[in-house]
């Protein structure tokens, strides 16, 4: 039997991170924030998501692989394939 690895190494910066993903995601998905603007760019869209998931991958390396191999094993499960 399989069991989930023991996430995270540091409990605080890494719920900082997700918080921090989280209302980036919901800020863009409701445009209050737009992702590109003429006058910043991409700059809301690296701060809001990109900066985040970055930190989350520097705390958690293994984060990163878990996830591919979680998304494998949803997607192997599809009818239509």
């Amino acid at each position: 039997m399989r069991h989930s690895p023991s996430f995270p190494h540091h409990p605080r910066l890494f719920a900082v991170a997700m918080l921090w993903l989280a209302a980036g995601a919901l800020l863009l998905l409701t445009t209050l924030v737009p992702a590109h603007t003429a006058w910043l760019g991409w700059t809301p869209l690296f701060w809001l998501v990109g900066a985040p998931v970055i930190a989350l991958l520097g705390l958690e390396p293994a984060l990163l692989q878990w996830v591919v191999r979680r998304r494998r094993r949803v997607t192997h499960g599809a009818i239509w394939h």
